[in-house]
């Protein structure tokens, strides 16, 4: 809303930002409540309004959120119909944590930890050892995996316990560090095409008494980001994974739960001077900022020593309106990146922090030319890109 001149503009403070459902309903809760109805030991069943099963399965859907899935019944009409089911037959969906990036959902899911225990809070973060940005999605510069991510994944824990435990995932995941630190525990079974998965999904899960099977599909959310959501390209994708849901349900044995999920929504953003303000031609936001980290709608900002009041004084006033813009320790008392932050992680989190409120991203055209031409973006704290489905499919 524009201010009339005689009025200071309307600050968005960062505790007015809706905070993910950590330790009820967010992503980092769903292992943990399965595998405790499961009787794995040190679990607490922490999503309430789901049942336990035997066996439990997750069809992990990169990209689809749930206002993607309410918006699209013809493209989707298997999904569209389990939307009752979702959250134990609430209706409702569940939280994917902040920010809404591939990374730190994934690494949320396998550890059943929020971002700021894992300590993968965003989708390019300072070391802290190195003072180098680090992609957490790509992991490049190459960083320790133990040390990055110190904690036992749930599959780990489970598979420990008697469980019978898969990932059924494309073969190239096996072997990247984010699987290893994230999604690790069982068998890796990696199979080149979405029904090949689906029908493997179902085989692991019939193997077990018990067992715990994750599966996973990405091209909604590559569609998403190259053409837009509601693109023809996006659309072919939903229709496609629709099918996929609707084949592994088909084919779930006796004492099945399936649960069918994403690691964040998506959101679109016009091309144009007032949607996307380029933070590599824009010296105001670019003073005293050592790195830019984060993406579009999700930034982590690093002052340079001693320039942290003026950074956040500045991107504040510069964005303020349109941005939840905080200091690290605003965001952290607000819990955006859950209850408890680990001390090696803390210094991960940008000096100020700002996630979009408006249909707006923060690029940086010369140092990130391909994620600043995206169509489809996500990151942020609305809900287009935090609330995910948990639709429900019992046998």
């Amino acid at each position: 809303m524009v201010q009339p001149a005689w009025q200071d503009p309307v600050l968005l403070a960062p505790e007015t930002a809706p905070v993910p459902e950590y330790g009820s309903g967010s992503l980092a809760d769903l292992l943990p409540t399965l595998v405790a109805g499961q009787g794995v030991p040190g679990f607490d069943a922490v999503i309430p309004e789901l049942t336990p099963a035997d066996r439990n399965c997750v069809f992990l859907i990169d990209g689809l959120g749930w206002e993607q899935i309410r918006a699209h019944p013809d493209e989707a009409p298997f999904l569209y119909s389990l939307l009752p089911t979702s959250r134990g037959g609430t209706g409702r969906p569940i939280t994917s944590g902040f920010p809404a990036t591939t990374a730190t959902s994934l690494a949320s899911v396998g550890t059943g930890l929020p971002p700021g225990e894992h300590g993968l809070p965003g989708y390019t973060v300072r070391n802290p050892g190195t003072g180098a940005l680090m992609n957490q999605l790509r992991w490049k510069p190459w960083t320790d995996l133990k040390a990055w991510q110190p904690y036992p994944t749930v599959f780990q824990l489970a598979d420990a316990a008697g469980v019978r435990t898969a990932q059924v995932s494309a073969p190239g995941f096996e072997q990247t560090p984010l699987t290893k630190v994230a999604l690790s525990g069982g068998s890796f079974l990696g199979r080149l095409t979405g029904e090949e998965r689906m029908d493997l999904a179902a085989e692991r899960l019939a193997a077990g008494d018990r067992s715990l099977v994750y599966t996973y599909y990405s091209e909604v959310d590559g569609q998403g980001h190259r053409f837009g959501v509601g693109s023809d390209a996006w659309r072919g994708q939903l229709m496609y994974v629709d099918g996929l849901a609707r084949r592994l349900a088909e084919q779930l044995p006796p004492r099945t739960a399936l649960y069918i999920t994403a690691d964040h929504g998506m959101i679109d953003i016009p091309f144009d001077e007032h949607s996307r303000i380029d933070f590599d031609e824009d010296w105001e936001l670019g003073a005293g900022v050592a790195l830019l980290g984060g993406e579009g709608r999700a930034r982590h900002v690093y002052a340079v020593p001693g320039a942290e009041a003026d950074v956040l004084t500045v991107w504040r006033e510069v964005l303020g309106e349109q941005f939840w813009v905080a200091s690290r320790d605003e965001a952290v008392a607000a819990g955006w990146f859950g209850p408890r932050i680990d001390e090696r992680v803390y210094g991960r989190i940008g000096d100020v922090v700002a996630a979009a409120h408006d249909d707006v991203v923060i690029t940086a055209s010369a140092k990130e030319p391909h994620e600043s031409a995206m169509v489809g973006m996500h990151g942020s704290l609305t809900p287009l890109e935090q609330l995910v489905p948990l639709l429900e499919v019992r046998s």
